[in-house]
């Protein structure tokens, strides 16, 4: 009888008619079934002991009541802790649910995100080309054999949840020897490396928004420019820090919207939430830029 107030409750009732509100409707079943099981318990021991003659029994009514009233407390602990499991089972099931879908909702985000990058990627590498096929079309044709290389990046490992920052700082290696060779001698381009293992992970095409916000706002066509790049990484974080001379283009040149920072701030918080700090901005004089990205693995 235990059994099946248990399984009865845990299987049917709470799943059915407690969780979906109908609570008058279970406390009803419940009052009923444990006030018939707990009469017929009390009736049968008795028999059972007149039967075997275990003991004489007394027509006692407030025994009989007590009786019965202890066999119901038992009856009712069993179905409580049977309807409070099936509740917790409900709503762990409906926690994971939940998590699944919002970890699919990220995933899909990020992927669009990243999508939207190739192309916004894409844009200005082909524009800097295009420029390039004016001045040199020799130079022209080694930047589209490194973009051939760096493509490989975006069709495969962009893909990916993580890459090796190795691969990740190749493809950024690639990428700037691409926009150096239209830059001209007065344009101060390093980029330091700085890795204590080398398959730590990232997110991809994590720093690439930012190294092309440096290349077009950090670099002018008849003042000194300088852009300088530093990614370090321990087992325990990386740190990408960005600096270059600052030339803001005019409010006419639109190039880009600014897209590019506004999908990096996206892809941290999804990536890396809580895990992640970004400092940016011009120093005092207004002729430095500076953007920091520190993210904790």
């Amino acid at each position: 009888m235990l059994m099946i107030v248990f399984y009865l409750n845990y299987l049917y009732l709470a799943p059915k008619l407690f969780v979906a509100g109908k609570h008058r409707y279970d406390l009803l079943i419940n009052l009923a079934m444990i006030s018939v099981f707990s009469i017929t318990l009390h009736y049968w021991t008795d028999f059972t002991n007149d039967l075997f003659g275990v003991r004489q029994r007394f027509d006692d009514t407030i025994n009989d009541v007590t009786n019965i009233l202890r066999e119901g407390l038992n009856f009712c602990i069993f179905a409580g802790g049977s309807t409070a499991l099936a509740l917790a089972r409900k709503w762990v099931t409906a926690e994971q649910k939940l998590r699944e879908s919002e970890t699919a909702r990220i995933q899909s985000e990020l992927k669009n995100l990243r999508s939207q990058i190739n192309p916004h990627f894409l844009l200005n590498t082909l524009n800097n080309i295009y420029a390039l096929t004016a001045i040199d079309q020799t130079r022209a044709q080694n930047a589209i054999q490194q973009l051939s290389k760096m493509l490989r990046h975006l069709l495969y490992d962009n893909q990916e949840r993580e890459v090796t920052l190795t691969d990740e700082m190749q493809f950024i290696e690639n990428y700037i020897a691409l926009m150096k060779i239209r830059l001209s001698q007065n344009v101060d381009v390093t980029f330091h490396r700085q890795v204590a293992l080398p398959g730590i992970k990232v997110a991809p095409l994590i720093f690439i928004s930012l190294i092309e916000n440096a290349f077009k706002h950090g670099v002018s066509p008849v003042e000194p420019s300088f852009v300088h790049i530093s990614i370090t990484a321990t087992e325990h974080d990386i740190t990408c820090q960005i600096e270059n001379s600052n030339h803001p283009k005019s409010h006419d040149d639109r190039s880009g919207h600014g897209i590019g920072l506004s999908q990096v701030q996206r892809r941290l918080e999804l990536s890396y939430p809580g895990r992640y700090t970004w400092e940016k901005g011009v120093n005092k004089e207004g002729n430095i830029y500076t953007s920091t990205i520190h993210i904790q693995l």
